[in-house]
């Protein structure tokens, strides 16, 4: 599965999804954010049970607003609606798949 990206025109079909979410924040400027991506992708295409966003925060600031995003990269993961958990700063792919098992 591909990594979706996330508008707000969208983004209410991602926040319902059955399957746990990741969304990460991210700017096309941000060097941690270009390392992560990557990352994320792989970890897209490895688990189909998860459903993997990204949201550019130059382009949906209304979102990184909702999630309070005020360091990127910023990652979020949704169960059932909720945010159950969020972290800020690049992490390496166990941590993120940590988050996501939660």
């Amino acid at each position: 599965m591909s990594v979706l990206i996330v508008t707000k025109e969208n983004f209410d079909s991602v926040r319902t999804s059955e399957k746990p979410v990741l969304l990460d924040f991210y700017a096309d400027w941000c060097g941690p954010c270009r390392m992560i991506s990557p990352i994320v992708e792989e970890i897209a295409e490895e688990n189909p049970q998860y459903l993997i966003g990204k949201v550019n925060v130059d382009k949906e600031p209304e979102l990184a607003q909702q999630f309070h995003v005020l360091s990127i990269p910023t990652l979020a993961v949704i169960k059932d609606g909720n945010v159950i958990t969020q972290s800020t700063g690049a992490r390496p792919k166990a941590d993120i798949l940590a988050m996501l098992k939660g």
